[in-house]
């Protein structure tokens, strides 16, 4: 990720943000705060990082609403498991949801992990589209900003901590890999229970 963003600068920015508010799994907080980072060291400006970052995300969001909205539910179970997402995570969005009404998609769209969900179930839920993207347009300027500025404030010490942890850096790309394995290999385990679940319900009903 890191190297991605170092070499393709805003090009890296922009496929992060919007694939990862298409629900694939990208970590906007590593997207948004090494960004940060190579604005404190003059590689990006950090107002176009905000900028550019949050209507890349916009892009991705309003695509995931469109989806939502008019695929609505069993499109989103059928395409949602390209991307690892199950029954579950939707289940959760849409809870999140209840009672709450449309600001749920600003406040949602500043969560992590939630943040990825709520843009489809708002089409699900058919919140009007220019009132879904005015929400959405708070909450993702507000995390872009967030993390972005938490990453400039990180590039003062990036060098000196860099230094120190070279080697445990390397430790720390182990452990990540094996825990995203670890949860592809739950989602899937998690989607393959849901399908072998779904026939049994069906058959019952």
């Amino acid at each position: 990720m890191e190297s991605f963003l170092t070499h393709w600068g805003y090009a890296a920015l922009i496929v992060c943000g919007f694939l990862e508010a298409c629900c694939i799994p990208i970590s906007s907080e590593i997207t948004f705060g090494f960004a940060g980072v190579l604005a404190y060291q003059g590689h990006l400006n950090l107002a176009l990082v905000i900028i550019i970052g949050t209507l890349a995300e916009m892009a991705g969001s309003y695509t995931s609403y469109a989806v939502g909205r008019v695929g609505e539910r069993p499109v989103v179970e059928r395409l949602g498991k390209y991307a690892l997402v199950t029954r579950k995570d939707i289940d959760r969005a849409e809870r999140f949801f209840a009672g709450r009404g449309a600001w749920t998609v600003a406040v949602g769209r500043m969560l992590p992990v939630i943040r990825a969900f709520i843009s489809l179930v708002a089409g699900l839920v058919e919140i009007p589209a220019v009132r879904f993207g005015i929400l959405s347009l708070i909450g993702t300027a507000i995390y872009a900003t967030v993390f972005s500025l938490l990453g400039y404030a990180l590039g003062s010490t990036w060098h000196t901590v860099s230094h120190y942890v070279s080697v445990g850096s390397y430790v720390f790309v182990v452990l990540v890999v094996v825990a995203l394995a670890g949860l592809i290999v739950y989602r899937l385990r998690e989607l393959r229970r849901e399908n072998a679940a779904a026939p049994a319900a069906r058959h019952e009903s």
